[in-house]
């Protein structure tokens, strides 16, 4: 059997920039807690589209971390790239972080994991390339991607 062709995680790099605006936020004045997780939604699996060359469909959201509050009039910014690939599977990472221009202020606000899954033309699962994690960053995030696969394949069988 061929060896899968592979990718470099800097090559799956997108980055989208948002404002907070008015019908973005709660009572507080505080970017929505949804509306964030649709704009992770759409940077990752534009990482993993551009990753797979295909559409790709979120299989599962792991987690997303909310370190501090996002305020209206904010400029939000995501990146997101693949950390592990399996045979249809990718897992992407999404930084997220808030700026406010007038302050000079920019904080980690988020972190999120989400899978995705390349599908064909008849919304099939396919293989997807093999992804090589070159930085120490990307080379602790490429191992650290496989321990959560395996907790979250564990939890499916009723594990923890």
């Amino acid at each position: 059997m061929p060896e899968r062709k592979s990718k470099r995680v800097s090559e799956s790099i997108i980055t989208m920039t948002e404002l907070v605006l008015p019908h973005h936020t709660n009572q507080l004045g505080n970017l929505l807690g949804g509306q964030l997780m649709h704009w992770i939604d759409i940077c990752a699996a534009l990482a993993a589209g551009k990753h797979s060359q295909r559409v790709c469909v979120t299989a599962s959201v792991d987690k997303i971390d909310f370190h501090e509050p996002i305020k209206l009039g904010d400029v939000v910014t995501l990146v997101a790239s693949v950390n592990r690939a399996f045979k249809t599977s990718m897992e992407v990472g999404v930084k997220v972080h808030a700026e406010n221009f007038s302050k000079g202020k920019c904080v980690h606000t988020n972190s999120a994991y989400l899978t995705f899954v390349s599908v064909d033309e008849n919304n099939k699962p396919v293989e997807t390339f093999g992804i090589i994690p070159e930085t120490d960053e990307e080379k602790r995030r490429y191992e650290e991607a496989l321990q959560r696969r395996q907790n979250r394949l564990e939890s499916r069988r009723g594990g923890k």
